[in-house]
């Protein structure tokens, strides 16, 4: 069986730090492979996880359309036919898979820049099916989102076992992790555990803070420590996946790891 374990939360709070450091957790201490998905258009994991990007998934599918609208001025084809006869599932999937970004252990997909103006349905439930279907050689998935998760619906069926909410000590943080908490019933995937994770923490959080976070209905799993380390290998370019086992970042995530997976919390 496949694990899914998604992230979100607003813009900045560290959500692609977090699944950076999930990722080196499964890879270290867990069997299987693991396949990372970055669904937020910045496309920044990569660079967390110290891979080259080539493709987006978005711009694939953009490739696609671009190729199906020059048969149709060519030859008059029916909408939705490839040259050559090939079939956009295939198309995809073999475009998709080639556009893997290959680690140790893992892989990335980066689904890039959203739809452009026109009616996307069919495409999305093409990548859908090969999206899943390339999850299912995977023992984990972890999928980095943007702000907000309704695209989680468009872009994969997969349920979500575990869904980590990011916020940072700030209301504006909370207010967004509030939204997705309540946003989780709208969408239609199944998300069956959801966690609150505060990030970037100096010293004990304020009780204001935690009185907020006890309000919210959804389960604290705990705090990542805020770390001059991470800019240093921010300026450095070097991957933060590559930070040492003793980062007290990466000691956070790894306990908080333990008690979701061994079903401790």
């Amino acid at each position: 069986m496949t694990i899914t374990i998604a992230l979100a939360g607003k813009g900045g709070v560290g959500k692609t730090t977090a699944a950076g450091m999930v990722i080196k957790y499964l890879i270290q201490n867990q069997s299987g492979a693991v396949l990372a998905i970055d669904a937020d258009p910045s496309s920044n994991l990569n660079m967390v996880l110290g891979l080259d990007l080539d493709w987006t998934v978005g711009e694939i599918r953009e490739g696609m359309l671009d190729k199906v609208k020059d048969s149709i001025n060519q030859t008059g084809a029916a909408m939705g036919a490839m040259p050559g006869g090939m079939s956009k599932h295939d198309y995809l999937t073999y475009e998709i898979q080639s556009s893997l970004s290959e680690g140790d252990r893992f892989d990335l997909i980066a689904m890039g820049r959203s739809e452009g103006p026109g009616c996307y349905c069919a495409v999305n439930h093409n990548l859908r099916e090969v999206i899943d279907s390339i999850s299912k050689n995977y023992r984990y998935v972890v999928i980095d989102n943007e702000a907000g998760m309704e695209h989680l619906s468009r872009r994969t069926t997969r349920d979500v076992q575990h869904l980590l909410i990011v916020t940072d000590p700030t209301m504006r943080g909370l207010v967004a992790a509030e939204r997705i908490i309540k946003m989780q019933d709208e969408l239609n995937i199944n998300i069956e555990n959801s966690y609150l994770i505060l990030n970037r923490v100096v010293g004990e959080p304020a009780k204001p803070l935690m009185d907020k976070i006890n309000q919210l209905d959804v389960t604290f799993l705990g705090t990542i420590p805020s770390d001059d380390e991470l800019l240093v290998f921010e300026f450095e370019g070097k991957p933060l996946v590559n930070l040492g086992d003793d980062s007290p970042v990466y000691q956070a995530v790894a306990a908080m790891m333990e008690q979701i997976l061994d079903g401790s919390i």
